[in-house]
């Protein structure tokens, strides 16, 4: 037997099928969930593919373990860059989680662009503990505005977030907010010492660390309006 159809009622079911699909689909194209745009991950968690060492004279081990870029301890300096030519100069977001296996000074300092110039976010230097910006007007991550200081717990996972914007630099570490500082007017650079890892990239000081889940993204209109009325 056919049971009469009620076109009223296909045309509701037809709907929530639709939208349970709509629903299902990642957001991977334009913006992500929450209105971000989406996200675009650098280091694939299996190999140095996009990635080389940083080349410093004595430098320790890079190599990739347990689904993340390890960086072996060195006679000075460790670190390893994106070769990538599509990382973004501005107006942009970088998140990765980073850990200290072994030593006492930094274990992920980050080199990124900022425009035309680069800037370094220090990451546990000066024996440990200082987090900062290097370089504003010429001081160093120690001696500047942003410094601050954090204690870092050996084989400990945090996680890093860097945004850049035309005036504004700020990063957290885990969920707290320890560098927000107005650029306008100051003078962007890096140390030498960092040189190696530009346009990005990751290095260690007689440390061995690693990082991972390394992923950039463009900020949104509003986002980028947020950042240049912040106080």
């Amino acid at each position: 037997m056919t049971l009469p159809r009620n076109p009223i009622l296909l045309a509701a079911v037809s709907l929530s099928f639709a939208l349970a699909a709509a629903l299902a689909q990642p957001a991977t194209v334009g913006e992500a969930a929450g209105g971000q745009e989406a996200w675009k991950r650098l280091f694939d968690g299996k190999s140095l593919a996009g990635w080389k060492s940083a080349g410093y004279i004595a430098s320790g081990k890079v190599e990739v373990l347990d689904g993340a870029i390890v960086m072996g301890i060195g006679e000075r300096m460790t670190g390893v860059t994106y070769q990538g030519k599509d990382f973004p100069k501005m107006n942009y977001e970088v998140v990765f989680e980073g850990k200290k296996i072994e030593g006492n000074d930094f274990f992920c300092t980050t080199t990124f662009p900022v425009g035309d110039s680069f800037c370094s976010l220090v990451v546990g230097g000066w024996g440990g503990q200082v987090v900062g910006l290097s370089s504003l007007n010429f001081m160093d991550a120690s001696e500047n505005e942003t410094t601050t200081s954090k204690e870092f717990k050996t084989n400990q996972w945090y996680q890093v977030r860097i945004r850049v914007t035309q005036n504004r630099i700020q990063a957290w570490i885990d969920k707290e907010r320890l560098v927000d500082v107005d650029t306008t007017d100051k003078k962007i650079s890096i140390r030498f010492e960092c040189d190696n890892c530009k346009p990005f990239g990751f290095c260690t000081w007689g440390t061995k660390g690693a990082v991972r889940d390394i992923r950039v993204r463009s900020l949104t209109a509003a986002e980028i309006k947020e950042a240049a009325t912040a106080k």
